[in-house]
């Protein structure tokens, strides 16, 4: 065992940016076959779940765009680079909305479409 002490790893990880770190705990999360973030957000759920029915998390969501906004060009810019469809396509879905987007994709998928449509000035829900 070498003599880096443990507070010398805490402070050696406090220096680093957030990018760095972000790698850093990725390269961690390989070499150890783990998942930093599972196990937390298990405890947290773990909690509630305890004194409230057990209530099955749901894994699949849909992204349901309901309406363009006022930057109707930019929405559907945003509609083509999230679902691959051509100009046309993504046109008609914006201009028939409400429809959805994205099927039983994962909570972060769909997250991250609905912020990127958000910022081009959309009205969205995930369900």
């Amino acid at each position: 065992m070498s003599s880096i002490t443990k507070e010398q790893v805490v402070e050696f990880i406090a220096n680093m940016t957030v990018l760095e770190l972000s790698e850093f705990i990725k390269e961690l999360e390989e070499k150890f076959g783990v998942s930093a973030a599972a196990p937390a957000m298990a405890m947290v759920a773990a909690g509630p779940a305890e004194a409230a029915p057990a209530e099955e998390e749901k894994t699949e969501f849909d992204v349901i765009l309901k309406g363009a906004g006022a930057n109707k060009i930019g929405v559907i810019k945003v509609v083509r680079a999230l679902t691959g469809l051509g100009l046309k396509e993504a046109k008609d879905k914006v201009d028939g909305a409400p429809s959805t987007l994205k099927e039983a994709v994962s909570k972060e998928e769909a997250e991250e479409a609905k912020k990127q449509l958000v910022e081009a000035g959309a009205e969205v829900e995930v369900k």
